[in-house]
């Protein structure tokens, strides 16, 4: 008899600034991964993280594709469940009319801190 593999609560942290580095797209490429397997999934864009949602992003010089530009496909791969971290947005002064994504919720540390503890995995880049 086979068992069910049970659904899991898997939190993805993006905290890192688009460009320089490949940890953005790497937690991007990992959320796309888990999505084809059935899982509840989240992701949660905190620290220089936030960048990534940035709707103007100029990537041409840098030869890169724009996270603007690729973040609205997440919906397509059952990834609703999208949350930035308000005081990321504060001290980098980003409004929540600048983001690419409309569908996001802004939540506060306290917040932050209550959806950690919900997850039964977390993964941070």
């Amino acid at each position: 008899m086979m068992n069910k593999i049970l659904s899991k609560k898997l939190l993805f942290i993006s905290r890192h600034a688009p460009y320089g580095s490949s940890l953005a797209k790497d937690a991007l490429d990992a959320v796309l991964a888990a999505s084809a397997y059935d899982q509840q999934l989240s992701l949660l864009f905190m620290d220089d993280g936030v960048f990534q949602l940035l709707k103007n992003q100029y990537t041409d010089q840098i030869a890169q594709k724009s996270f603007a530009a690729i973040l609205p496909v997440l919906q397509l791969y059952d990834v609703n469940l999208i949350y930035v971290h308000r005081e990321s947005l504060e001290k980098r002064q980003i409004t929540i009319n600048e983001l690419v994504l409309d569908s996001v919720q802004i939540i506060d540390s306290t917040a932050v801190s209550s959806l950690l503890a919900q997850q039964d995995q977390l993964l941070s880049f």
